[in-house]
């Protein structure tokens, strides 16, 4: 096969940049592993953050990216992010995604964690993910330029531009954008899907792309606990934003529940058996249909019941390391959560991810367009498995809230490649800084402002670089 743009992952990141280039009339053939709106961003409940109300600006948005990136964010890629989500947001509402309005008929913005202003946009409550999915699949599936090959895995790049899938197939392309999402089900307890393992970040490694920041994996501080078959089902920060409070044993209160999610996680990583109530009572059921109505077919009532939370894995900060137009490498790019530009520094403000997807999604395709015709060359295979059951148990026990050096140590040995450089970024950042905590360093140290940890490829020794 041959098209102007192969697209891995048919994620948000994923749809929109192949939808952005095929407006633009190139062909472009989309690789999904799963059928279409059955990826990771299907299950975001929550929404895109964009300055969209009158007393908010892109410069307040920035402002609160930087805080919560703990002195990390990239200031260039934030004040991308920050400058064009908006128009992003507009061009979403073009592509057929409907989002929720107030009574008047303006965009209903919602707080969340980290954010001093309202700017959260929502479709569904928080069906975000389902609806914007939907919508984008919809348009990709009905786009002529766009062919979909879906339950189709890729198995190595080529050196000329492309991919060649695990049959053997190979589609010859100008580039390749990787939006393959990212690698939080590496951690056994996680709100991700099992595909969420970082095959994108595998095959880029073995194309000589650079990874960076593996060590700040974002646990996400309410997933619920210990209710049969809903563990690890996320809700949404979108409803501390509205009331929800969270409460110990005691039903004190014991944390500020707009902090950003690293600070809120580590609080009740603290309290006695590291789980905490979620009360939400409070909160207008109608607001969050599909949290009230999954936990209530598993017997839990969270408009009269206080709901058992816990950390686990959601996001992580790191991935392939790009420019701001998503570039790796020559004819390679990547988007979404498998990226590395920076954006989300030590720990990711709510919401920021989803409008990454978009904005650099959108600059991915428009600059992959301008690479030249592909050659020929030889294919580029790797070993894109995933994890054993042992392996996802030694990330969670061993690189979980707060990391010692014996802990990292023994997952250093651990038979998984992408395990071990996570365990060896993790054991190079001797500090506690967002969503990265050392049991032996506890503090964050200033000397390492800016310092990213960069692993080059074919190195398993991380080293620090400055952005």
């Amino acid at each position: 096969m041959r098209n102007e743009l192969v697209v891995v992952g048919a994620g948000a990141a994923g749809l929109f940049a192949a939808l952005t280039a095929a407006r633009r009339g190139a062909r472009v053939a989309l690789v999904s592993a799963r059928p279409l709106a059955e990826t990771a961003s299907y299950w975001a409940q929550g929404g895109a953050a964009a300055a969209l109300a009158i007393d908010d600006s892109p410069a307040l948005h920035l402002e609160d990216t930087l805080e919560a990136g703990r002195g990390l964010t990239k200031r260039a890629a934030a004040e991308v992010l920050t400058g064009e989500a908006a128009a992003r947001v507009r061009e979403l509402q073009e592509l057929g995604c409907h989002f929720d309005a107030d009574r008047h008929g303006d965009l209903a913005l919602g707080l969340e964690g980290g954010h001093t202003r309202r700017r959260i946009i929502h479709a569904g409550g928080s069906a975000t993910g389902r609806r914007i999915l939907r919508a984008l699949s919809a348009a990709a599936a009905e786009h002529p330029q766009i062919t979909i090959l879906e339950q189709e895995r890729v198995a190595g790049l080529l050196e000329g531009g492309g991919v060649m899938l695990r049959g053997g197939t190979t589609i010859a392309a100008r580039a390749t954008i990787l939006a393959t999402g990212g690698a939080a089900a590496l951690w056994s307890r996680t709100t991700n899907p099992p595909g969420s393992f970082g095959s994108g970040l595998i095959l880029a490694r073995a194309a000589g792309a650079q990874l960076a920041d593996l060590e700040f994996t974002q646990f996400h501080p309410t997933a619920v606990v210990g209710l049969k078959g809903r563990e690890g089902f996320l809700i949404s920060e979108a409803v501390r934003g509205e009331g929800a409070t969270l409460h110990d044993d005691a039903g004190e209160r014991f944390v500020n529940e707009l902090e950003p999610r690293d600070h809120v996680a580590r609080a009740i990583f603290n309290l006695p058996g590291q789980k905490a109530l979620l009360d939400m009572t409070q909160v207008d059921p109608k607001r969050f249909p599909n949290i009230v109505e999954a936990l209530q077919q598993a017997g839990l009532d969270p408009t009269t019941e206080r709901i058992p939370v816990a950390p686990a894995s959601h996001y992580v900060m790191g991935g392939i390391v790009t420019d701001l137009d998503g570039r790796a490498q020559d004819r390679l790019y990547a988007v979404g959560e498998a990226a590395c530009t920076g954006l989300h520094g030590a720990n990711r403000l709510a919401s920021n991810s989803l409008s990454e997807c978009f904005v650099f999604g959108r600059r991915a395709a428009l600059a992959a367009l301008d690479d030249p015709p592909p050659t020929d060359g030889a294919v580029i295979e790797a070993n894109v498995e995933a994890p054993s059951r042992e392996t996802r148990e030694a990330v969670w026990q061993l690189a979980g809230l707060e990391r010692s050096q014996p802990n990292l140590e023994r997952l250093a040995r651990d038979p998984y490649p992408l395990a071990r450089l996570v365990a060896a970024s993790a054991l190079h950042r001797q500090e506690t800084r967002g969503a990265h905590g050392r049991a032996e360093f506890p503090e964050t140290d200033p000397a390492l402002d800016g310092r990213h940890t960069i692993l080059d490829p074919a190195a398993e020794i991380p080293r620090f670089e400055t952005w």
